[in-house]
């Protein structure tokens, strides 16, 4: 697939006076976006933890590295797919699991909007646990395109296997378990407008659809909104251990991934204990504040992961990150607060331009710099720049 076409595209709609609808850069969306969003979704979507110095440093640490161009290699055709859990995926670029992307759209459904983007598109969603639609539905607008489900375990073993099977029978093709989120980070923008969606009774619809968590409830959900918010406050947030992980294994025989590991001990016990991906992320700097950009981590933790798949996410905001992403080791690249914001812009379509436009930069500037597989893209392909 030449991602590059969408470059094309654009440049040839301009001979017919046609000029692109949505900004071509995350500086110019990032804006735009913010001020199409009420201001709890903005907070929540745009704010991390503390005063954001790891935030801003996920972003910041990619330009600390050079892609190192190299030249007569005939590049004139680039090959980004990538084998991922037995499955063959037309690029290595995932839409990253977003807890309130629902409230982003205008409408109230963006989970099904980015569910029917990864159906244009090819890129695979991690669809959240906290989501406005339940994720039957939300699966349901996949088309040929693989989603994998993004797990927060409750408390509740049996609420946490019901949810899992849910997954399974929905079509997921993988189980994204997050370990960094059993109790909220230090938001002080949240905290500033008081505001914390779920408490509100918002993206609760996995829950509130379930039979396991409306048999735990004394009244039905629809009968007491506030009864249900209440148990989901209880259930919510189980901090895992080790002595855990077997447990999390038996539930399924899907692909287990555990997102949130960044140091190298922890990819290697998690190895050990049987999961089939490794997920280095620090949650875009919303959980925890005065850490290391999870760029950082990337590289200690594929060479601990040795041979399995490591999923990556965090600060992504152009195809060049994308490509030294790659570079470092990932396996596939999540992005997640570009089509956040491509979604309350323009829905589905505000999603598949952030998305096709990530793809073709990343494509062109594997052509320009001579990288024409995935296979080119080492870690001898970048230099630091400080």
């Amino acid at each position: 697939m030449a991602f590059a076409d969408y470059q094309n595209e654009i440049y040839f709609d301009g001979l017919r006076g046609v000029v692109p609808r949505l900004p071509m850069s995350y500086a110019e969306l990032e804006p735009l976006a913010q001020a199409a969003m009420p201001p709890s979704v903005r907070s929540y979507v745009a704010g991390g933890a503390g005063d954001e110095q790891t935030q801003r440093a996920n972003a910041t640490a990619f330009g600390e590295w050079g892609l190192m161009p190299r030249m007569l290699v005939g590049a004139s055709e680039r090959d980004l797919s990538v084998e991922l859990f037995g499955l063959r995926l037309p690029s290595p670029l995932f839409m990253a699991p977003v807890g309130v992307l629902g409230l982003c759209a205008q409408g109230g459904h963006g989970d099904l909007a980015a569910a029917r983007a990864a159906a244009r598109t090819g890129v695979p969603m991690v669809a959240s646990t906290l989501t406005v639609d339940p994720m039957e539905e939300v699966a349901a607008e996949f088309g040929d395109t693989p989603g994998f489900f993004q797990l927060y375990p409750p408390t509740d073993r049996e609420l946490t296997q019901s949810l899992v099977r849910r997954a399974e029978a929905a079509g997921f093709r993988g189980i994204v378990v997050t370990l960094d989120t059993w109790v909220t980070g230090w938001r002080p923008r949240d905290l500033a407008v008081s505001n914390f969606p779920q408490l509100r009774g918002h993206c609760l619809a996995n829950y509130t659809s379930d039979p396991v968590f409306r048999a735990l409830l004394a009244q039905s959900p629809e009968d007491d909104p506030a009864a249900a918010v209440l148990r989901w406050a209880q259930l919510f947030g189980n901090p895992l251990t080790w002595d855990d992980l077997p447990w999390l294994r038996s539930l399924t025989d899907l692909p287990l991934i555990l997102k949130g590991i960044c140091h190298p001990d922890d990819a290697r016990r998690a190895k050990d204990a049987g999961v089939d991906g490794i997920y280095c992320s620090n949650h875009g700097g919303r959980q925890a504040n005065g850490g290391l950009p999870a760029l950082h981590c990337l590289p200690g933790v594929v060479e601990a992961a040795d041979g399995l798949p490591v999923l990556f996410d965090s600060g992504v905001r152009s195809g060049a990150d994308v490509v030294k992403a790659l570079a470092l080791g990932a396996s596939a690249v999540g992005v997640g607060r570009p089509y956040a914001y491509g979604l309350a812009l323009g829905g589905a379509d505000g999603i598949v331009h952030v998305l096709r436009s990530l793809l073709a930069e990343a494509d062109l500037l594997m052509a320009v710099d001579g990288y024409p597989t995935l296979a080119d893209l080492t870690p001898d392909a970048l230099r630091r720049l400080r």
